[in-house]
């Protein structure tokens, strides 16, 4: 077999069939890829969602991760955030002529990883392959089927709920940026890239009253919180100071000129949990992250609004971000 992707192994014949069996499928083998058939039949499903995500991150490999990885965890953390524990996946790949094999095998082995820390399974997939030029190496697509164990939803929020959010921000973010420009800092940033089923699971085994959780990516917390405040005609009410930033992180953030509140986070999430189990989430999520912290609450001062107070006692609205944050970063 060839060292690199080549047109004829889009082609639907024995090339094709080598790339498949290979290179992916003999790293993701289940009993439902085994049948090979143009659809899946899947066992029922008592609450399911469904959720789907594309995958066009530049650099491919970053530190902490690779677009693997991220396709996976970030698929199933869209249903984890949902409360849903996911089961079964889709995956499509776009594929640039002249890829090499070695990196498609090094990122189909992150996703074997990544599935495996969420219990889920590929049942189903396509693979095709464009002309040089066509594509920047490679592109995926992911599509994720869960089982709802709990009703997480923004429609749960209420006036008095506490908000935390469940490690430092912005890694990601900057991470990328620093991995595209070739940056080098004291302190490397890594991306906080991770599968978040398992927090949330001892989450609710914990009997956490969780009303709502959301991963911070694209926009980061700030997107987040104003989603949240408008979809509910609530205050988000956060003290900066609450909420922990790496020093690498704040450094990149200067040469962007950017806020970290709007860059992206691809393993850390928001949540809201009654006030009465605010404690015990943060201790939960302290075991995972030690810069989990509670950082406010919902207020009905300002409806549809983010108000960030400093620490030195100052209050001001945290707007949505707009603009040009920093593209393709998932």
């Amino acid at each position: 077999m060839k060292k690199v992707v080549t047109l004829a192994m889009g082609n639907g014949g024995i090339e094709n069939m080598e790339l498949i069996q290979k290179t992916i499928q003999r790293h993701l083998q289940n009993e439902y890829l085994t049948k090979a058939e143009d659809a899946t039949p899947l066992p029922p499903l008592e609450n399911p969602a469904f959720t789907t995500d594309s995958f066009t991150i530049s650099p491919i490999f970053f530190p902490g991760g690779d677009i693997g990885k991220l396709a996976i965890a970030g698929a199933c953390n869209d249903l984890a955030m949902m409360g849903a524990k996911p089961k079964y996946l889709s995956l499509s790949f776009i594929i640039e002529e002249g890829f090499s094999l070695r990196d498609l095998e090094k990122i189909v082995r992150s996703m074997k990883k990544e599935l495996s820390i969420n219990g889920a399974w590929i049942v189903t997939g396509d693979t095709k392959v464009v002309p040089k030029g066509s594509c920047d190496g490679v592109y995926i697509n992911v599509s994720a089927i869960g089982e709802r164990v709990i009703s997480s939803s923004q429609e749960n929020i209420a006036v008095g709920d506490r908000l935390l959010v469940s490690g430092d921000i912005a890694r990601h973010g900057a991470a990328i940026f620093a991995g595209r420009e070739g940056i080098e800092l004291a302190n490397s940033i890594e991306s906080d890239c991770n599968s978040l089923w398992p927090i949330v699971e001892e989450l609710i085994e914990a009997d956490i009253e969780i009303k709502a959780m959301r991963d911070a990516t694209r926009g980061g917390v700030a997107a987040v919180l104003n989603e949240w405040a408008m979809a509910t005609n609530t205050t988000m009410e956060i003290e900066e100071g609450r909420l922990s930033i790496d020093e690498g992180v704040q450094g990149i953030c200067e040469i962007l000129g950017f806020e970290p509140f709007v860059l992206a986070n691809e393993g850390t999430f928001m949540i809201v949990v009654d006030q009465n189990d605010a404690m015990r989430a943060q201790e939960i999520l302290q075991k995972h992250n030690p810069h989990a912290a509670i950082v406010g609450e919902v207020s009905d001062s300002y409806p549809g609004r983010v108000t960030l107070q400093s620490e030195w006692g100052t209050k001001r609205f945290l707007d949505m971000p707009t603009g040009e944050i920093l593209p393709r970063i998932c």
